[in-house]
């Protein structure tokens, strides 16, 4: 039995969903659902319907809940996300980070905390209540408060291989995997030990799935994903469970040659980039687990209209089967046409 979120809900009763988190609960539940539930990633899609610069979305977690919940209501999105940056962790380790006033903050590599890796050893983990990790905090328990038990709040974490290369940088750490494999496995252990603390402080905030970014994993090749970091993500995935919450895992890119091994993390969702076959994944991964995606989100979503796009979901979710959650591979781009967004709304809500 998969954990269940801690509101109490209709779908969870046998009712039928009234609103976007009793839709989710629903599906992961094995349940009836009125609709598919849509849950696109939307960043800077989110600032730009708010009229917010994303400096401000990035460094402050109530303008961050306003984005959303703004997105949320125009768009009828069954969920809230707390995702905004793969800096927030590599920031309180130390981290250089360069902020600009209307794109997302990144870490500079050139400077990466562990350039050099003698200084591991006086790195020391990072406090879930302090920083920049606070304010994600914050920004689920704001949801809880204002969404609770109506909108599905997500809370987000950094992968193994993603934040490895966030602190190491990321050529450093292909080549550790590779001439240093001790130094490697002690970094990945680190990081699991400071997103596991990081992902209980946001399920204690009220987050109902932690999302998992961990998109530096598709670059590595199978053999060496399946010895050094799925056992993490597994422990990871395990862990977050054991929380009593849901894991939403996201790869970028194309995930193909791993598709077999992502199955058998256990998550309850696993969104798949446009990179890879969204049919191939149900064929890897069986026939109960909850796919999303997967169409291209800047040539089939913000370069189509809304025709096309209505029939890119369509097929998505034929070569998906059930069960199914409509968005695109990865981040909603910016300037998306309101309108393809809507008719992948539509397509989410006249089906199931």
């Amino acid at each position: 039995m998969l954990p269940v979120p801690r509101s109490a809900s209709a779908a969870l009763q046998g009712g039928i969903p009234v609103n976007g988190y009793e839709r989710v609960c629903a599906m992961l539940q094995g349940k009836a659902v009125d609709s598919l539930p849509f849950m696109p990633i939307t960043m800077m899609f989110a600032t730009d319907c708010a009229g917010i610069p994303y400096r401000d979305y990035a460094a402050d977690h109530r303008k961050l809940v306003e984005a959303q919940l703004c997105v949320a209501e125009r768009f009828d999105i069954d969920h809230v996300s707390c995702i905004s940056d793969p800096a927030r962790e590599a920031g309180d380790c130390g981290a250089a980070i360069e902020w600009f006033d209307d794109q997302p903050p990144a870490i500079d590599e050139s400077h990466a905390v562990l350039s050099d890796k003698t200084t591991f050893a006086r790195l020391k983990q990072p406090d879930p209540t302090k920083g920049r990790m606070l304010d994600r905090v914050q920004g689920v328990a704001l949801f809880r408060e204002q969404v609770g038990g109506e909108k599905f709040i997500e809370g987000w974490v950094e992968g193994p291989c993603a934040e490895c290369a966030d602190l190491r940088g990321i050529n450093h750490f292909m080549m550790d995997l590779y001439e240093d494999p001790i130094f490697a496995r002690d970094l990945i252990d680190f990081v699991m030990e400071m997103e596991i603390k990081f992902a209980q402080a946001q399920v204690d905030a009220g987050a109902d799935v932690i999302g998992v970014g961990d998109a530096a994993a598709s670059l590595i090749g199978p053999a060496l994903y399946e010895e050094f970091i799925f056992p993490h993500e597994k422990r990871l995935v395990d862990a977050i469970h054991d929380m009593g919450c849901l894991v939403r895992l996201h790869i970028c890119g194309n995930t193909t040659p791993i598709l077999h091994k992502i199955g058998e993390l256990g998550c309850d969702i696993v969104d798949l980039d446009f990179l890879a076959g969204i049919g191939e994944a149900r064929m890897a991964m069986g026939p109960r687990q909850v796919l999303l995606g997967n169409i291209d989100p800047v040539r089939r979503l913000r370069d189509s209209t809304p025709e096309h796009v209505y029939r890119d979901v369509a097929e998505c979710h034929r070569l998906a089967g059930k069960p199914y959650i409509a968005s695109a591979g990865c981040e909603v781009p910016r300037d998306t046409p309101h309108a393809n967004l809507r008719a992948m709304h539509d397509y989410a809500r006249n089906n199931s």
